[in-house]
């Protein structure tokens, strides 16, 4: 695929210091706005465009912080990192979810014997990873969308704090629960995309790929009749189960991201393991629907075309819709962790390509 153009993305000096830019792991478009997050903090920013005289968008800056543990209450509390891995918008809420993964421990550089041993022998569990986040949007004087806690009826809401989290739905899962208590760089559990439709979300994951075929589950997440502060899982179809599987075979990649794009859905593919790549960029047709496969095969995909991505940096990991008016086409956003330092400006901002999808 060719990138058609790049843009800026500019963050304040707390955000920089936070190294968000260089780990930005989710995106999402909101009119003149773009919602990001990175994967090592427990916030959420909203960036507003600076377009040209064609409407065209050439950066996005005057970044806003939204602090998760300002809106609802986080299992580990503020501090801790939520390894925010997805976001998605929709009916007036904004959606964050964390990766619910474990993580083993790095070896350090010059570590060898029996630290570097121990440290790979550490596996770790981040409560605040394994949450599901659901914001009211609200437009502002200023004609933007801000994140509040209530609007009217709607409230901020959580799902993960008291042995319900999505983990927690999978523990009995046939496919999914071996997986469950092995990390996310061994081919564990890992969420890293969520896309919204109706009232479904639909998560991607990087991990487990089973014999080559990845993974996505689908939930309709609604608040807790005891608690508007919580969330729960409502049965998905007639069957009474609170979620679903879906198996698509991605030729042994797993999902990074996903994106709504009607009634299909844009689904970014990438290693599961720590590698660089290939990277792809996959539509499922049709996703959206009720009747939508649970085994969805390789000539059911289109393969949209190859991304970009660097020796140990450029990871594509979050892609959005771009709606520009009047520009014929279809445009994606594409955001990266651990950018290459081409991609790092001398304004603290980071760079993002723009690719026009095939017609």
């Amino acid at each position: 695929m060719i990138v058609e153009r790049r843009v800026e993305l500019r963050f304040g000096r707390e955000s920089r210091e936070a190294e968000t830019h260089t780990n930005l792991s989710a995106v999402r478009q909101d009119g003149r706005c773009l919602w990001v997050a990175g994967d090592e903090t427990a916030t959420i920013e909203r960036l507003t465009a600076e377009l040209d005289g064609d409407g065209r968008v050439t950066g996005y800056a005057a970044q806003e912080t939204v602090a998760l543990a300002d809106l609802v209450p986080l299992p580990a509390g503020p501090d801790e990192e939520a390894d925010i891995e997805g976001l998605a918008r929709a009916n007036g809420w904004l959606w964050a979810i964390g990766s619910h993964s474990l993580k083993r421990k790095k070896i350090k550089p010059g570590q060898r014997d029996a630290k570097a041993r121990k440290r790979l022998a550490t596996v770790v569990r981040e409560d605040n990873r394994f949450v599901l986040v659901r914001l009211p949007l609200a437009t502002g004087a200023d004609g933007l969308p801000h994140v509040v806690r209530e609007d009217g009826g709607r409230t901020a809401a959580v799902l993960g704090l008291d042995k319900d989290s999505i983990t927690d739905l999978l523990a009995g899962d046939p496919h999914l629960a071996p997986f469950l208590a092995i990390p996310s760089k061994d081919n564990g559990l890992d969420i890293e995309g969520v896309a919204a439709h109706g009232d479904r979300l639909y998560i991607g994951l990087r991990g487990p790929v089973l014999r080559g075929w990845a993974v996505l589950v689908e939930i309709r997440p609604d608040t807790h009749p005891d608690d508007p502060r919580r969330l729960r899982a409502l049965p998905v179809g007639d069957g009474g189960d609170r979620y679903r599987t879906h198996f698509l075979d991605l030729g042994g990649l797993g999902i990074r991201d996903l994106c709504p794009h009607g009634d299909d859905l844009l689904v970014l593919t990438g290693p599961s393991m720590d590698l660089d790549g290939p990277v792809r960029l996959v539509r499922w047709p049709g996703a959206a629907r009720a009747d939508a496969a649970e085994i969805v095969t390789a000539d059911e995909l289109e393969v949209l075309g190859e991304l970009p991505y660097g020796d140990g940096d450029d990871h594509a990991e979050g892609i959005a819709v771009l709606d520009e008016p009047g520009a014929p086409g279809t445009r994606l956003l594409v955001v990266y962790d651990s950018p290459s330092p081409d991609r790092l400006t001398d304004r603290g901002g980071v760079v993002a390509d723009v690719i026009r999808l095939p017609e």
